[in-house]
């Protein structure tokens, strides 16, 4: 085991206090700080930091010993790669509209983009990598956020509670084919606009959503959102594509799975997030960056419905969120005030930890005892037999660890 210094990500929607608190380090900080970053990233990947204060890169260690670092299955599976990125995401502004492709989609746009020549850091590029890129986002505070396509039933209910002259035939449009397809047509139609259509109807639909805010209606907080977006993107399409996204606030230690094709926006909040070591994002607005409309057609899954929520299966002080990612499982580890019981997770395979509330001790199996205070984090190879965690804070004290996935049945819903 050995600890982790780990890079931080300066967006522009990010904090400027949250990760500096995290870490321990003046707030507040000289710029927005948006995620940091605990994984092998060939982009910023952690370093690991020896007793003697020596560094190595995560991905120079996990490459020269891929079955000692990783274990023989993960290694077989996943090459000399760490199938999995962990994050501290710290969002104080709406991030851009995205979906991302599945293992498939992937690995065929990846040869696509290959064999035409297209630069991988190219700003057209669309597939840097062949992985696919499903996410897990645990919420640390009140966390918001736009994910899936609403049941359309609803949308409908939404359209016309807030219709304008403009809006009128868009509801039609859906309220005749209330179902995915009718979904696609209508987001089709809305990402496609003519910019001087959309310049002439978001106007009136942020007028409509001020004056149900004010009457306190019922899709008062979808309004707030449309709102907001509309605010620091105005003319954008994605701010007509917000109004048929499942608008959800998770509590603290709530979870939501975004497999290939949902597309989604986190709005404000602070999450642990685990998801594929990839880069490829397609996105369908909020952002200036490239928006590539019919390959995030190709891509994205119209399937209705709630977003499923997840609290984690518990077993003692152990929360596992389980998914249907292979190359992911997150786990939160927490005890109250007064609690001293120790949690040992098995050995075996790669793992990352990170506390983000008072401090826990970590014990190997007949190895040095490593104390690890808030905003620390340890790398432990699969070489490592199981690990012991206890609190060391009488007021508490949270960590989690994310490792390769041991894959959930694919839920009926998103």
């Amino acid at each position: 085991m050995e600890h982790l210094r780990n890079a931080v990500r300066p967006y522009a929607w990010g904090s400027r206090t949250t990760i500096a608190e995290l870490l321990g380090r003046p707030v507040p900080a000289p710029h927005p700080e948006a995620e940091l970053w605990l994984g092998a990233h060939p982009g910023d990947p952690s370093r690991l930091v020896g007793p003697d204060g020596d560094e190595r890169t995560l991905l120079e260690v996990v490459a020269a010993d891929p079955d000692g670092q990783l274990g023989s299955a993960a290694a077989a599976r996943w090459g000399p790669r760490l199938p999995f990125l962990l994050k501290i995401l710290a969002a104080e502004e709406p991030l851009s509209l995205q979906a991302h492709p599945s293992a498939a989609q992937a690995a065929a746009g990846y040869a696509r983009e290959e064999a035409a020549g297209i630069p991988r850091d190219a700003a057209t590029r669309n597939y840097p990598d062949p992985t696919a890129k499903p996410e897990l986002l645990c919420a640390l505070t009140e966390f918001h956020a736009l994910a899936g396509f609403r049941d359309p039933h609803r949308t409908v209910r939404l359209l016309r509670a807030i219709q304008t002259p403009g809006l009128a035939a868009h509801v039609d449009l859906l309220a005749a084919q209330p179902d995915g397809e009718g979904l696609r047509a209508l987001f089709t139609t809305w990402i496609t606009l003519p910019q001087p259509a959309l310049d002439k109807l978001e106007p009136e639909l942020l007028d409509a959503c001020v004056a149900h805010v004010r009457e306190h209606g019922e899709f008062e907080a979808e309004c707030r959102t449309v709102l907001q977006l509309g605010e620091s993107y105005p003319g954008d399409a994605g701010v007509l594509a917000a109004l048929l996204l499942n608008r959800i606030s998770l509590a603290p230690g709530e979870a939501i799975f975004l497999p290939a094709g949902n597309l989604h926006t986190y709005l404000q909040g602070t999450g642990v997030e685990i998801l594929a070591n990839s880069d490829n994002v397609l996105r369908g607005g909020l952002t200036p960056k490239h928006v590539d409309v019919p390959e995030l057609l190709r891509v994205l899954d119209f399937r209705c419905g709630d977003m499923p929520v997840l609290r984690g299966e518990r077993a003692g002080n152990r929360w596992v969120y389980r998914t249907p990612a292979p190359e992911f499982e997150l786990s939160r580890l927490e005890w109250s005030a007064g609690e001293d019981a120790e949690e040992v997770l098995p050995g075996g395979v790669p793992q990352i930890m990170i506390c983000t509330a008072g401090a826990v001790e970590v014990r190997g199996d007949g190895g040095p005892e490593i104390r690890l205070g808030r905003g620390e984090s340890l790398w432990v190879p699969a070489s490592d037999p199981k690990i012991t965690l206890r609190p060391l804070d009488e007021s508490g004290a949270q960590a989690f660890v994310a490792t390769v996935g041991s894959p959930a049945p694919e839920p009926d819903t998103l």
